[in-house]
Parts: C-alpha cells; sequence; structure tokens
C-alpha cells in the first residue's frame, strides 16, 4: 500500500469509557465511520460498558489504570509513550478536560508530530461550581489551547464560554451531537412492557427524567415540580434514571418521602435499556440548572418520538425547536406547568409532536451527517 493509500490514524484518548454522553458519542462516531479511518482508544481509567463496546467493533482500547481524579504518574506516561511509538497516529483526538490534556501530552511524544483536536462537551457558566481539580484544568486547558489544531465544541453556548475563559477562538469547530434514529424509534411494545415491570397502571401517565445524580442536573427541582403535578394528575408517575438515582441516596429518598411522592417517584438507577424506558414515556424533562452543553436525552427521547420539557441551558433551545417546551432553569413551577401542559393534550396530540421531534432529529442530528462533519474537520488540512 502506498502512503498516499493509508487509512488515516486516529488515536483517541478519553477519561473513561462508562455510561456518559462523551462515551457514548465516541462509540457511534467509531461506529459510524468504521472502515474509513484506522482508530485506537485509550482511556485513562480502565473498564466501562462503553470500553466492551467499542471493543466489539473490533477497535483496541488500552488504558492507563489511572485513579479518578489523578494525574498521569511514570508509569501511565510510559504506558502512553508505548501506545504511541506502536500505533504512530496521524491525529491525536482528545475528549473532556483530563483526556485533551492528556491528549496534548501523548502528541509531543511523537515525531514528526501528529495533528492534536481537543473536544469540548461541558459549559463554564460559573467556573467557581467547579471541583478544585476542574477549575485547574480549565484554566491549564486555556493556556494550553493554542497547541490545538482544532477545538471541536458540541454547542454554541460551549464554545462561547470556553473563549471567553481563555481558550483559543480561532480553533472552534461545532459539530452537535448525533443520534441513530432507527435504533431510538423501534421499540413499539415498550410503553406496555415497561408499565408492566414498574408496577403502573396501564393507562398511566409516565414523565420521564434520565441523568446521572450530580447537583447540576436538577433532580430536586424535578422533584418539586413532580410533588405540583401529582395534586392535579393522581395517574402520573415519574420515572428518574441514572448512576446514583436509586432508593439508597438520601438526597433524592428524603425529599420524595417528604413530598408524599413515595407512590409516584421512581428511582431505577442506571440501566442499560434507556431508549426502551424513553419510548415508553409520555413526557421527558431535562432539569438541568447549569453544565449543559448539548444534552444528549433531548435528542434521545426526540428520536423515540417523545414530547419533552427543558429548561433554558446550553443549546437546548435550539435542540428542541418548537418540539416541546422550554423553561427557565432553577424553575420547579415553570417546570411544573409545561409537564400538565403536555399532559393536557390528547394522546394523539403528543404524538403528533413527537413525530415532529423525531423528524428534526432525523434531519438535523442524524449520526451519519455528524459523522461526516467529523470526518470534514479531521481530513481539512495538515499541520
Amino acid at each position: 500500500m502506498t502512503p498516499e493509500a493509508r487509512r488515516m490514524r486516529i488515536l483517541h484518548v478519553i477519561t473513561e469509557l462508562g455510561t456518559g454522553g462523551a462515551e457514548a458519542m465516541l462509540y457511534k462516531l467509531l461506529q459510524a465511520t468504521d472502515g474509513a479511518v484506522e482508530v485506537r482508544v485509550l482511556s485513562l481509567m480502565a473498564g466501562g460498558s462503553n470500553a466492551r463496546r467499542i471493543e466489539a467493533l473490533g477497535v483496541q482500547v488500552d488504558s492507563l489504570d489511572m485513579g479518578r481524579g489523578r494525574l498521569p504518574g511514570p508509569a501511565s506516561i510510559w504506558r502512553m509513550r508505548q501506545v504511541m511509538q506502536e500505533f504512530l497516529p496521524d491525529l491525536v483526538q482528545g475528549w473532556m478536560y483530563h483526556g485533551n490534556l492528556a491528549a496534548w501530552l501523548a502528541a509531543r511524544m511523537c515525531t514528526p508530530r501528529p495533528r492534536l483536536f481537543w473536544n469540548l462537551r461541558q459549559t463554564v457558566y460559573d467556573i467557581r461550581r467547579e471541583t478544585k481539580l476542574t477549575r485547574w484544568l480549565i484554566r491549564l486547558g486555556a493556556r494550553l489551547s493554542p497547541a490545538a489544531d482544532k477545538i471541536i465544541y458540541n454547542s454554541e453556548v460551549s464554545a462561547r464560554q470556553h473563549e471567553s475563559a481563555g481558550y483559543a477562538a480561532g480553533k472552534r469547530v461545532v459539530i452537535p451531537n448525533g443520534f441513530d434514529v432507527g435504533a431510538l424509534e423501534s421499540q413499539a411494545d415498550a410503553r406496555e412492557s415497561v408499565r408492566e415491570e414498574f408496577g403502573l397502571a396501564p393507562d398511566a401517565l409516565l414523565i420521564g427524567q434520565v441523568a446521572r445524580y450530580h447537583p447540576m442536573k436538577g433532580h430536586l427541582r424535578m422533584l418539586q415540580a413532580a410533588a405540583s403535578v401529582v395534586q392535579s394528575s393522581l395517574h402520573a408517575g415519574f420515572l428518574l434514571v441514572g448512576h446514583g438515582v436509586t432508593p439508597d441516596n438520601m438526597d433524592l429518598a428524603e425529599p420524595i418521602h417528604a413530598m408524599g411522592l413515595d407512590d409516584h417517584v421512581i428511582l431505577a438507577g442506571e440501566r442499560v435499556d434507556v431508549a426502551r424506558l424513553m419510548a415508553a414515556m409520555d413526557v421527558m424533562v431535562s432539569a438541568s440548572e447549569w453544565g449543559e452543553g448539548f444534552p444528549n436525552v433531548l435528542g434521545e427521547a426526540m428520536a423515540a418520538g417523545v414530547p419533552c420539557v427543558a429548561t433554558d441551558v446550553g443549546d437546548s433551545s435550539s435542540v428542541i425547536g418548537d418540539c416541546g417546551i422550554l423553561v427557565a432553569a432553577g424553575n420547579p413551577a415553570g417546570l411544573a406547568r409545561a409537564i400538565e401542559d403536555l399532559l393536557a393534550l390528547t394522546s394523539e396530540q403528543r404524538n403528533t409532536i413527537g413525530l415532529r421531534a423525531r423528524e428534526r432529529v432525523r434531519q438535523l442530528y442524524s449520526m451519519d451527517r455528524i459523522a461526516a462533519l467529523y470526518m470534514g474537520a479531521y481530513q481539512g488540512g495538515t499541520r
């Protein structure tokens, strides 16, 4: 094979390969670009459900076995150097703050030096809300950002906020998240089976929130909204899904009991069948108060044909369009009113909104379209 015919080699460097949005997006990108480029993945931490999924695609996954919140030590740096010398990538793509900095370090271990791309998916509404380590990483990233050839953001809000925080403005590429609409809409029996699984009446109205437990995700606001909704609709049930969203989480269990919601709120924890659960919902809520760039959960719910209520953070307004209701962040009364407005519609009216939402995702955020944007960025010039 001549050098001109060799496929581009891309090393993806990511913090971890659990169930987060960045990890899922990397998996979908690798799946959509299979065969177009030669890829390898380097994860700072070991394990994770998406590590197994990526390996099932035939992609080699290496790990530095770093602990959470740790900086790379001599053994990790040595392993990183081994991977770089074995693979000799043309381009190193970092994902998230830790992964971006590790990608910067990895790129400096090769001669000739590969191109360096970063991927930023967070927003920076108030850096004081971040942990001390994350604040340090954000500031260090700003200082090092001129070394990146391109910085891929998944939202316009994230790009503007990071550039205001000192990230190099001339590096910006905005590529939103992508979704496999076909996979998310093929859940014909979900409505009945999910209600049966959780002991709900067949005609119960189901409102969902899919988000890991974190203050920025607005779980308490969601529960406050739920308390208002159940007063007007005793048939309403709330299904909360995500890492840490479990009955043994007292930050959730105690307010649920105090608000009299024990019979109305289900804490389902982390699930692998999120598409099935979403397809069973009448309304999906994204109650985040800060930190969102492009909320994956909105695109997934819309692709599943579910009307959405979302707080106005990140790019939620441009994602949801006219296929749901937008409310101010930190406003449980507004959330409750929006949920009640959608529940007051007939099932046919909600289905019409859901079909419109699905078509919006198909046109703007299909994974084929998003993968083509990534490939265009990767192939768009050299150092």
